[in-house]
């Protein structure tokens, strides 16, 4: 059972809403799961990243995060992939997703404060990150997961453990 901020923020609908915006910000790239599971997570806490202002507020503890996005973006990729917005290639290295024309056409007929939001932060996300190789994005990655974990490490005293927050 989900509760209502989980269901609203991560259905496929949302969730294929966000990679579309990513993917229309990024064309004619094409990339793979991996990269847009992290495109995702750097749209929705862009702040972590000394970007514009997060789409979603911050959650503490937020290391398993990146795991549960891959179901989330895999979804949200089906969902677009069967209405055509984004079209699925077979590379020597891989699948990769890139936007189609409608996509771009789909994300232009919404209009509201949040999908504003959103495509600035995928805009922002393709014009920071785009030009990284899949190893230099891997270490932004981990950066801002060690720099927010080591925020919410206990505070030691003797023999105990407080946490502090």
């Amino acid at each position: 059972m989900t509760d209502g901020i989980t269901s609203a923020f991560n259905s496929p609908l949302e969730t294929g809403v966000r990679t579309l915006a990513v993917l229309v910000a990024c064309y004619p790239a094409a990339h793979d799961l991996g990269r847009l599971v992290q495109y995702d997570y750097l749209t929705v806490h862009s702040a972590d990243a000394d970007g514009p202002p997060s789409l979603h507020p911050p959650l503490p503890l937020r290391s398993g995060e990146l795991l549960v996005r891959r179901g989330l973006v895999e979804s949200g990729l089906r969902l677009m992939l069967s209405r055509s917005l984004i079209r699925r290639r077979v590379r020597a290295d891989g699948i990769v997703y890139q936007a189609e024309d409608l996509g771009s056409a789909f994300l232009d007929s919404l209009a509201s404060r949040y999908i504003a939001n959103l495509r600035d932060r995928a805009a922002w996300v393709a014009s920071a990150f785009d030009h990284l190789t899949a190893n230099e994005l891997e270490l932004v990655i981990n950066r801002l997961f060690e720099a927010w974990t080591t925020e919410f490490q206990p505070v030691q005293f003797g023999q105990q453990t407080e946490l502090f927050g």
